[in-house]
């Protein structure tokens, strides 16, 4: 199947009232078991490159990337997409756009109101001129490791100033802070799934959670009805991938990418059980 646009999942996920799931992927191993997944329990999904595994970790670069879930895609019968995760460098989201992302996120979270609401403005005009699509996020979902970071109500999505941000900035979608963070919880999240409802009613935009490694799924279940349309996920996949390397014994090191995939696999077929 042809490799789809990003929103265009989102959409199907919020016709079903549930949320596509997005999972962050460094290189063949994990898009290859991500596309592998999704086509056994044939399920829409989301592969996604965070800018820091090609600029820091230098994994894949965005052009890698964009050819690689390409081809994925093509080789599988359920909707796939591609996205580049949290960015605030204009010169690479271009990058990537070119590189053939139909989907990338500005994240301007960190900075005053107006100015978030201009620059995703502007990433947002040059985007859907060449066809793809924005993911901006108001409020700011902090780290996890940080333990007020998912407790700081200052850095919550505010409702009364959601349906202006997505109406002038004309985003896509929208990630939004109302209790989950990145990373390894130190201690359970709660999310405020009023704060959420009250969102969802603000704007018509689809709303993304961040930070979905270690929030019970009762939770999500319920943040799905209440408006939430894409999850993100990443560490727990990142630790399955390192604990599998470093649990790896035998001689034949070609044999490694086989129980990389595999361990991966097994993971993901139980992680869709939360969608669609």
């Amino acid at each position: 199947m042809a490799l789809y646009k990003a929103i265009d999942i989102l959409k199907l996920a919020d016709s079903k009232h549930t949320a596509a799931l997005a999972f962050n992927c460094a290189d063949y191993n994990m898009v290859h078991s991500v596309a592998v997944a999704a086509e056994t329990v044939q399920k829409p999904v989301i592969c996604m490159l965070h800018p820091d595994h090609h600029r820091i970790e230098n994994w894949i670069t965005p052009e890698l990337f964009a050819k690689l879930v390409a081809d994925e895609a093509a080789a599988v019968s359920v909707p796939m997409a591609m996205h580049l995760d949290h960015c605030s460098d204009f010169d690479y989201l271009v990058r990537a756009l070119k590189a053939g992302f139909t989907s990338v996120m500005y994240d301007g979270s960190m900075l005053p109101f107006e100015e978030n609401i201009k620059n995703t403005r502007e990433i947002t005009k040059v985007a859907h001129a060449m066809g793809a699509t924005v993911e901006a996020e108001l409020g700011h979902v902090g780290i996890a490791a940080t333990v007020t970071d998912q407790s700081n109500l200052d850095l919550y999505t505010q409702p009364e100033f959601a349906a202006e941000f997505c109406e002038r900035t004309s985003c896509d979608s929208v990630a939004v802070a109302i209790g989950s963070a990145h990373g390894f919880y130190k201690q359970t999240p709660h999310l405020d799934l009023e704060r959420l409802a009250a969102i969802d009613a603000a704007t018509r935009t689809p709303l993304v959670l961040h930070g979905g490694t270690g929030i019970p799924d009762e939770q999500l279940l319920l943040a799905f009805q209440r408006g939430i349309n894409k999850l993100n996920v990443g560490t727990e996949f990142f630790w399955l991938y390192y604990q599998t390397i470093k649990s790896y014994d035998a001689p034949d090191i070609t044999q490694l990418p086989r129980t990389v995939q595999a361990a991966l696999t097994e993971y993901l077929k139980k992680k869709f059980q939360l969608s669609f």
